[in-house]
């Protein structure tokens, strides 16, 4: 089998980690989960004071973009990356209300998705990667073999995202996570530089009712055809 490149893009909450992160395993690629690097992003602007309300200060920000690192970290426990921003581990950090609810905006910055972009495509430049995000498939790797392009309702990846949160142990509320989720697919589809869309030549899943299990097997068997 070849090394190829898979490009997995859809909404937010629709599991595109969590599957990719198995695939990447089953198959022995490298996983690299784009939306956390622009959650580090996300931190970093509010750790730094860049946010008034829910107002990002881009000219801030933008001078600033020097001063953010983002890497991955194995966990040696489970094998799987952890993101890091200027060498902390942040894993838990990111993926709070908090971040949740600011991440659209930064991710819409042009000088911040130009940069991100710059640093997914030095990541896989020898192939053997999953990586999953908003764009990978249009902007990112435009010739990626095998493109996938997953959704689901927004009221299914709410109450997902609301049982990963209280699994956590965290007092959220389901309406603002609906809320969130509606105005997340809104920014990410209407921004400006390479918006939310389905590829051309990417196969669309929708996994609103699929198991686990049945959402692995569609994987493995897209990657066996892709990588013959």
């Amino acid at each position: 089998m070849k090394k190829i490149i898979v490009a997995i893009d859809g909404h937010s909450s629709c599991g595109k980690s969590t599957m990719a992160k198995a695939l990447a395993k089953e198959i022995g690629y490298i996983y690299i989960d784009t939306g956390a690097m622009y959650r580090a992003v996300t931190l970093f602007a509010l750790r730094r004071g860049f946010f008034h309300g829910d107002e990002i200060d881009a000219s801030a920000l933008e001078a600033a973009m020097g001063e953010v690192h983002i890497n991955f970290q194995l966990d040696a426990a489970t094998g799987l990356p952890l993101v890091c921003l200027n060498g902390e581990v942040v894993e838990n950090e990111i993926r709070g209300m908090e971040v949740s609810s600011r991440v659209s905006p930064i991710a819409a910055l042009p000088f911040v998705r130009i940069a991100m972009t710059r640093q997914q495509q030095e990541m896989g430049r020898e192939k053997g990667i999953v990586m999953d995000g908003r764009d990978i498939g249009t902007a990112v790797f435009p010739h990626a073999e095998l493109k996938i392009f997953v959704t689901a309702s927004a009221e299914v990846r709410a109450r997902r995202r609301y049982d990963e949160l209280t699994a956590k142990g965290q007092q959220v509320d389901f309406n603002e996570i609906l809320k969130n989720v509606e105005e997340r697919d809104y920014i990410d589809s209407h921004r400006e530089l390479n918006p939310l869309r389905q590829a051309d030549d990417a196969l669309v899943l929708d996994n609103s009712t699929l198991t686990l299990e049945e959402q692995s097997q569609w994987l493995l068997d897209a990657f066996k055809r892709a990588s013959l």
